[in-house]
């Protein structure tokens, strides 16, 4: 059936390389061994492209050209304006490109467009310049005082950062991730996730065009037990950021633990909303609606359980779901579409899964989801929204599902709230919803996780950490000038006195 909508010419011609190929040391490359992988369009399951598949030999001469490029280019020793100056045109780039981006970003992982266009997209944008303006307003030398000594500390780049990035917002977090490592002085490669490497791939395209000198950006796509595995064990690497689920950073940690290289992990979630009695049933349901169906449900800090105060119960429930149960889903590219597919056939099996195991532990559906049929795509890897409910032992309300999936409890008190909340081995984000900021406030902090958000889910200004705890992650956060300390060595300078 032909599409209904029409790509643009730029990435039609991108699409169109067989194979597209990996970005190591400045130079457009084919696999060592000439392997390959497919790139499906999760919205109709027909193919996208053909992009090269790296593996352990393109791991390491990619972090070979990182190192040199750390080594033998300007990058790491150049003033940090003049680094600033060209991260400010890559994001000049980025913003010019935005469309293309888009559309790539949209076929790849079946998200609506307007929400790659006008979200993803230029928050990478506005991630490259943040990084590049704080790079110019920090002091790398501070003097220390001790008494009897001249000293001081010096911050340096640490040299290759491994970066093994997830398939549910690609380019955004090679945003996240590449602009404090790069603001730093450090060098980069990439492993996006084998599903989605499309607009990392195009997003090369820039780095050239913005003259960052080669070797500084290295992008090697293929799957996390070759290429990933690779990228992890490699004694080339001199830091690690992963981003995914607890059970993959897990053996990230013990590889990079062999090698003693620092990591950091942003793992999975299982976020709670609390919603107290004083809150404006209607607007908050759609606010909730919104979060859990944003990007599929496929966020792991979006509000998956929802706790309602015993009061509003009644009013609540039947509004979310008459909310829930108008979300459009469609094909990511066409107007109109609220809800794309799953980002794989994998990925919709996973989520009809949990609502299978959930049932059978006797949670009640409220709004049964499963699987949904789109004319025009019925080979997509499409999802009905879904609301349970039930006790907090339920697989449903314990474990990650990752889809557009909510899970409601009932609760009397804010004591009993909080306890509900605390249950979880996840400690990502969870948000608090009343009228009252002081019980506001006094429950955001009572929650732990890395964040809390008060009367709003999905928060992400820049300059405020977001990172995790407990089963949610380690090592250091993103999106605050935290992030930026992070990606330098600290080294100190002693001289006696006398």
């Amino acid at each position: 059936m032909a599409k209904s909508f029409e790509l643009l010419a730029e990435v039609k011609a991108f699409l169109e390389q067989n194979p597209i190929k990996m970005f190591i040391g400045g130079h457009w490359v084919a696999a060592a061994d000439r392997g390959t992988l497919p790139v499906l369009d999760p919205g109709d399951g027909s193919f996208l492209a053909t992009v090269a598949e790296g593996k352990a030999a393109d791991v390491d001469a990619a972090v070979k050209a990182a190192g040199e490029a750390f080594r033998k280019t300007d990058w790491a020793r150049m003033p940090a304006s003049d680094r600033a100056a060209l991260l400010h045109r890559l994001a000049d780039l980025v913003d010019k490109h935005r469309d293309i981006l888009a559309q790539l970003e949209s076929l790849d992982v079946g998200k609506p467009l307007a929400s790659a266009r006008d979200g993803d997209i230029p928050n990478v944008a506005a991630t490259l310049r943040w990084y590049a303006d704080l790079s110019v307003h920090t002091r790398l030398r501070e003097p220390i005082a001790a008494s009897g000594y001249e000293a001081r500390q010096v911050r340096f780049p640490y040299g290759p950062v491994g970066l093994i990035l997830p398939w549910n917002f690609p380019l955004l977090l090679v945003g996240w991730n590449i602009s404090p490592a790069l603001a730093a002085g450090n060098t980069v490669i990439i492993k996006p996730a084998e599903d989605t490497p499309l607009s990392t791939l195009y997003f090369c395209k820039l780095v050239e065009e913005a003259g960052i000198p080669a070797g500084v950006v290295n992008v090697v796509p293929g799957y996390g037990e070759t290429a990933g595995k690779a990228l992890a064990e490699h004694p080339g690497i001199k830091r690690m950021g992963f981003t995914g689920s607890p059970e993959v950073g897990r053996l990230i940690a013990a590889a990079c633990g062999r090698n003693l290289v620092p990591v950091k992990l942003e793992l999975g979630g299982k976020g709670a909303a609390v919603v107290f009695d004083d809150v404006d049933v209607a607007a908050t349901a759609r606010d909730l609606v919104a979060a859990v169906t944003f990007n599929t449900g496929q966020v792991c800090c979006t509000a998956t359980r929802w706790l309602v105060q015993e009061k509003i119960w009644d009013k609540f429930v039947p509004l979310a779901t008459k909310m829930m149960e108008d979300i459009r889903i469609g094909h990511g590219m066409e107007a109109g579409t609220q809800m794309g597919p799953a980002v794989s056939a994998k990925q919709r099996q996973r989520i009809l899964g949990y609502l299978e195991r959930g049932e059978k532990e006797g949670c009640k559906s409220i709004l049964p989801g499963g699987p949904a049929k789109v004319a025009g795509h019925l080979q997509g890897f499409y999802v009905k929204p879904a609301l349970l409910a039930g006790g907090p032992d339920n697989v449903c309300a314990r474990e990650e599902i990752f889809g557009p999936v909510a899970f409601l409890m009932k609760f009397r008190g804010e004591d009993e709230a909080v306890e509900l909340v605390n249950r979880s081995p996840y400690g990502l984000a969870n948000s608090v919803w009343s009228q009252d900021l002081g019980r506001a406030n006094r429950v955001a902090e009572a929650m732990v996780a890395g964040n809390s958000w008060i009367n709003g889910h999905n928060l992400f200004p820049h300059g405020v950490p977001y990172s995790g705890c407990n089963l949610s992650g380690l090592g250091g956060g993103v999106l605050g000038p935290e992030t930026y300390f992070d990606y330098l060595r600290p080294q100190s300078v002693v001289r006696p006195l006398g």
